[in-house]
């Protein structure tokens, strides 16, 4: 039996110029911070990976900071709350590495369409959780469940004092652009940013182990991990040279996927899925259909059929999708981010997640389709 991947969103395959980036760096024997020719040959492979990343997360080099996950990343952006009035706040429908950080319980204010998931509602949400001194709050440019995305494929951009509002303290923003990157261009909305971004190496065909925070802010970030200073004092340790040439040559063909047009390519295919799922079981909801959402990325809720079940059962099957975050695996819970847009806990026990990439074909998701209608077809058989 040949297995289809479908949980693209989870993790991608390694792409063949990252692979070949970092068989590459295995011969570099210099240590980046040392001044002789082989540290400078390994301080050029970390450099040139740094332009790469900047390209297509829309900076400038210098304001990228590797790091060993996004998770990381998003914690160091947390930790600059105090230099953003001191209070860190995160929706409840953003990733864990943030939301278990946030002060505060703040509600999503969405509809079930999800088409307002990320809108600039955002700050209309978090408001009545800030103090005189402003806050650094985090909101997702694409959610990872559902791929709904910030309004216009934008990235969420921080907030200004607003006149109007009694001179409301200015919202400082820290971005998860973890999914959105490789799949959409990063733009800002107007001629704003956020203060930071966060992003992922393995999420766009690069290793596991290497993200980045991407600091906008006048003032560079203070370390959480100290040492001897590596990445301009804002992260210590010995550069991970392996992982991150690979992150920067997944970067650079990202980038060249997204010029000639690929993911287009995809949502087709992410279309041809859901049309022949909602015309072979129409009891089945689609989430955030009728919002902007990622090109690759389907999340459906079949009521009274769990996840889990549909997970596993597909496992079996040769399928691998998933019922939410890959960080949240294992645990029999509902999705806090289906919660959060209106759903019972009921629904949101029965929702998966099946996201495409570029290699994924119509053979594969048509034999999924198949399979899937079938196990949906036995499931209702048996409950009626």
């Amino acid at each position: 039996m040949t297995r289809v991947y479908l949980d693209w969103n989870a993790t991608t395959p390694l792409r063949p110029e990252a692979r070949a980036a970092m068989v590459s760096a295995m011969d570099v024997v210099g240590n980046p911070s040392s001044v002789h020719a082989e540290g400078r040959v390994a301080k050029g492979l970390v450099e040139r990976a740094r332009a790469q990343v900047a390209a297509l997360a829309g900076c400038a080099p210098n304001q990228v900071v590797f790091t060993g996950s996004a998770t990381e990343a998003a914690a160091l952006a947390v930790a600059q709350k105090g230099a953003c009035g001191g209070t860190f706040l995160a929706l409840a429908t953003e990733h864990d590495c943030f939301r278990t950080w946030s002060e505060a319980d703040v509600p999503a204010m969405v509809g079930s369409d999800g088409a307002s998931l990320h809108g600039s509602r955002w700050e209309e949400a978090v408001r009545p959780f800030v103090g005189g001194g402003g806050a650094l709050v985090a909101v997702s440019a694409a959610n990872s469940e559902t791929g709904v995305l910030a309004p216009g494929g934008a990235v969420p951009v921080s907030a200004e004092p607003d006149p109007g509002a009694g001179g409301a303290a200015r919202l400082a923003l820290v971005s998860d652009i973890t999914q959105l990157a490789g799949k959409r261009q990063v733009a800002f909305a107007g001629a704003g940013r956020p203060d930071f971004m966060v992003l992922s190496a393995h999420k766009m065909g690069g290793p596991k182990g290497v993200g980045a925070l991407i600091t906008f802010s006048d003032r560079d970030p203070e370390a959480i991990i100290c040492g001897g200073g590596q990445e301009m004092g804002r992260r210590s340790g010995t550069e991970n040279i392996l992982g991150i040439a690979g992150f920067g040559a997944a970067a650079e063909a990202a980038q060249r996927d997204l010029d000639a047009g690929v993911w287009r390519g995809v949502e087709k295919l992410r279309n041809v899925l859901e049309n022949t799922i909602a015309a072979g079981a129409e009891e089945t909801i689609f989430v955030g259909k009728d919002a902007q959402r990622l090109p690759n990325t389907s999340c459906f809720i079949t009521p009274g059929w769990k996840g889990e079940t549909q997970v596993m059962q597909m496992d079996l099957a040769g399928f691998a999708i998933s019922a939410g975050s890959a960080c949240s695996s294992g645990k029999v819970r509902a999705s806090t981010v289906l919660r959060a847009m209106g759903y019972s806990d009921a629904h949101a026990h029965c929702a998966v997640r099946v996201s495409l990439g570029p290699a994924t074909t119509e053979d594969e998701v048509m034999r999924f389709c198949e399979a899937w209608l079938s196990k949906q077809r036995r499931h209702r058989s048996r409950a009626a």
